[in-house]
């Protein structure tokens, strides 16, 4: 059976998730693979984590296909069954305590960067617009209580009805009405230049801005040039390296001064390499050191850069060492 006849009718598809034909199943489902990885990544802010309950949403979607029977879409189906497997998770995650709305990107350790090559194909989906992927969107989303947030982005990220979301999560309408007000609060909050209204938002390219933050951050590192380095940066920077959470400043002279004190373009930290590329669908550096007694630069850490009026205003560092999903090359 061809792709297009199972995007015929309901009945037709109906019949072919719960025929039992495991080609059938996958041909059908697989197409919803990443935009539902993008969710539970939200969800979670993990990546590794989305891609292990994304699997586990297609394998309780197997075993529950029974159940389906076309009264809403396969794809509706599948992120209510997605939905509820994150919140499973959440549940027994060690970090079961809500994140302070106060606290930085160090208290969210288990954050890790999304590779834009794994994002859906089509760069118009409502579910990738870039402002609901990158990095301070997706810290300030789990600052809400796991329901709160199954909540808010079901319905002000990928616009679904107040009943649709209840049915989804088993509340009743005013719950879900209740919560996503409580919801917005938080977010306002946490993103108070950010305008609350991001269904059907269009992905955006880099700015000229951003591309030319990324060249300077990376010259600065090849040429040790810590004086250049501190000119990228805002006053009120936002810095965090992680997982380390020891590591979070909230000015630009306390990160230079922690990146002094780290060694940083002293003898052994003096010899890097840059690329740049994109994570979240933001401005990002990898870097690459070569250490005296190696002679080959190895692959150190992603710098992922929030670009405000041509400086710095945020910078999250990732380890990217033992981290294949990244895609990068291990040395230059």
């Amino acid at each position: 059976m061809t792709d297009e006849s199972l995007r015929g009718d309901a009945a037709t598809v109906v019949a072919a998730v719960r025929s039992g034909d495991t080609a059938r199943f996958a041909l059908l489902t697989e197409r919803y693979r990443r935009e539902l990885q993008v969710h539970c990544y939200r969800m979670l802010a993990n990546y590794e984590d989305a891609q292990d309950l994304t699997q586990e949403t297609f394998l309780r979607a197997w075993h529950k296909r029974e159940s389906f029977r076309g009264h809403a879409a396969l794809r509706t189906w599948l992120y209510r069954i997605a939905t509820n497997a994150c919140l499973d998770f959440l549940e027994k995650r060690d970090d079961r305590t809500p994140v302070p709305s106060e606290l930085p990107d160090s208290e969210v350790p288990h954050l890790q960067p999304y590779p834009d090559r794994m994002l859906p194909e089509d760069p118009q989906e409502s579910v990738v617009a870039r402002e609901t992927i990158e990095l301070a969107f997706v810290v300030a989303v789990q600052h809400l209580p796991p329901r709160q947030r199954a909540v808010f982005i079901l319905r002000d990220v990928l616009g679904w009805p107040a009943s649709n979301a209840a049915d989804a999560l088993e509340l009743t309408v005013a719950s879900v009405t209740s919560a996503l007000q409580r919801a917005r609060v938080t977010m306002r909050a946490q993103l108070p230049d950010r305008r609350l209204d991001w269904r059907g938002t269009a992905t955006r390219e880099l700015s000229s801005d951003e591309r030319d933050v990324v060249r300077s951050y990376i010259d600065a590192h090849e040429r040790n040039d810590l004086d250049g380095l501190m000119g990228l940066l805002r006053d009120d920077l936002r810095f965090a390296m992680l997982p380390d959470p020891g590591t979070v400043t909230r000015t630009a002279k306390d990160a230079v001064d922690g990146w002094v004190s780290g060694g940083l373009f002293g003898p052994g930290h003096d010899d890097w390499r840059g690329v740049a590329t994109t994570v979240n669908r933001m401005p990002a550096a990898v870097l690459y050191l070569r250490t005296p007694d190696d002679p080959r630069h190895r692959l150190f850490a992603v710098a992922v850069l929030h670009v405000v009026d041509g400086k710095i205003a945020r910078l999250t560092g990732f380890d990217a060492a033992d981290k294949p999903w990244l895609d990068l090359p291990p040395t230059l």
